[in-house]
């Protein structure tokens, strides 16, 4: 499966099926920080990937006033 990486913008291969937390472990990706993504579809860590499946894996990015 195609895994397109933000910040900083880069795609990786991974084989599948896998589950998402699976693909993030494989990665080294703390699954709290970031939101993966498969056709406009937020997806939890038990969701499927499959071989054919492309996801993104966007950081939570958060922010306040002073």
């Amino acid at each position: 499966m195609k895994v397109r990486l933000r910040n900083p913008d880069r795609e990786v291969e991974v084989t599948g099926p896998k589950t998402v937390a699976e693909v993030l472990a494989e990665l080294g990706i703390v699954p709290e920080a970031v939101l993966v993504i498969r056709d406009s579809t937020l997806l939890t860590r038990d969701d499927r990937v499959e071989e054919g499946d492309e996801i993104e894996v966007r950081p939570v990015l958060s922010g306040g006033s002073a």
